[in-house]
């Protein structure tokens, strides 16, 4: 009997490349963690909060998203929100994640930046030891501020590397995206690459093909985080799938930011076919609406992606992840199984 496809794409194996973990704090978790503080929000109930998610850009969402992380003070909060993704995710058969951060969101408000790390590490140590959840922490500089800032913030993450070196395994760059461009990052990534990080860095959601260019040659990143506007360039396609470079793309997050109006116009099954390395993602899933299966399933369903189709973007996330080869070919396996079983 052949299952739906919907109950195809929830047994399938998969691994989460973007997501922001302050971006899966729920209404609930986000009042609940208020209350336990003391914050204020500026949203009378998790209804008020909901309704605000109309965003008509990506700064109309930073703006809600940094009100939102003001709730995030201890390192249980970091636990708490943490965990809370670990269960969607398992949910979901997200077998590997490597999640993004942001230290310098908490830092600027007085939190600690072991608080931070302490969190998070606890919270994936415990997913992989109760569930066989991998996973890799990416920490992201705010590119809205200044390079300075970032290379303080990574001299200052330095002194606990050692203490979280089963987990940090690179760094990133995210936020405000337009007129930020990725050379202006140039230093604190030769830095990171010397430190033999993994780097990555979000490039062509907002900004130009021209910025995906930047983070490649400028930054010499290992992948691009959503890079949808990659398309508008031809030779920039023609790298991009000679040289097999992962996009992380988050489409339910495209629709809602407005980066494209319906999800039926989304490019990701076109540069699928044209043979580019792309990735589904559910990049800050408590405000677009979807975690990884919801992704899945919308952009199944809108570009009317095949079955062939949904199991190469779970190799391609399987081959993008930060992992040993052993480590990938055991997940290759396992969607190779699972694709001959159903």
């Amino acid at each position: 009997m052949t299952i739906s496809l919907h109950d195809f794409i929830r047994g399938l194996p998969k691994a989460e490349l973007h997501l922001h973990i302050e971006g899966s704090l729920e209404p609930e978790l986000m009042f609940a963690l208020a209350q336990r503080n003391g914050v204020t929000l500026p949203y009378a109930s998790v209804e008020e909060v909901r309704a605000a998610y109309a965003f008509s850009d990506l700064q109309s969402f930073l703006d809600l998203y940094y009100a939102g992380a003001a709730v995030l003070q201890s390192e249980q909060d970091f636990f708490d929100l943490t965990w809370a993704y670990v269960q969607r995710a398992v949910a979901d058969n997200v077998r590997h994640v490597e999640l993004f951060f942001d230290p310098q969101t908490h830092t600027v408000r007085g939190v600690s930046m072991t608080t931070v790390f302490s969190g998070i590490a606890r919270a994936l140590r415990q997913a992989r030891q109760a569930h066989g959840l991998t996973s890799g922490m990416i920490l992201c500089f705010l590119r809205h501020l200044s390079e300075d800032e970032a290379i303080a913030t990574l001299e200052e993450a330095l002194l606990l590397r050692e203490q979280y070196a089963d987990l940090w395994t690179g760094v990133g760059l995210d936020s405000g995206e337009v007129g930020n461009p990725p050379e202006k990052f140039s230093r604190v990534y030769a830095r990171a690459r010397e430190l033999v990080f993994h780097v990555v860095a979000h490039a062509g959601e907002e900004g130009p093909p021209a910025y995906v260019w930047g983070a490649l040659d400028g930054l010499q990143v290992e992948r691009i985080d959503h890079g949808v506007r990659s398309e508008e360039d031809s030779t920039l396609m023609q790298r991009l799938v000679h040289s097999q470079m992962p996009l992380t793309v988050c489409p339910l997050s495209n629709l809602k930011l407005c980066v494209v109006k319906d999800l039926r116009q989304h490019n990701l099954a076109r540069m699928l076919r044209a043979g580019v390395c792309v990735t589904i993602n559910s990049d800050d899933p408590a405000y677009f609406g979807g975690y990884m299966n919801a992704n899945f399933i919308a952009s199944a369903e809108a570009l009317q992606l095949t079955r062939e189709e949904l199991v190469q973007l779970a190799r391609n996330s399987f081959s993008a992840a930060f992992a040993t080869p052993e480590q990938k070919q055991q997940w290759l396996a396992e969607v190779q199984a699972y694709q001959d079983t159903h």
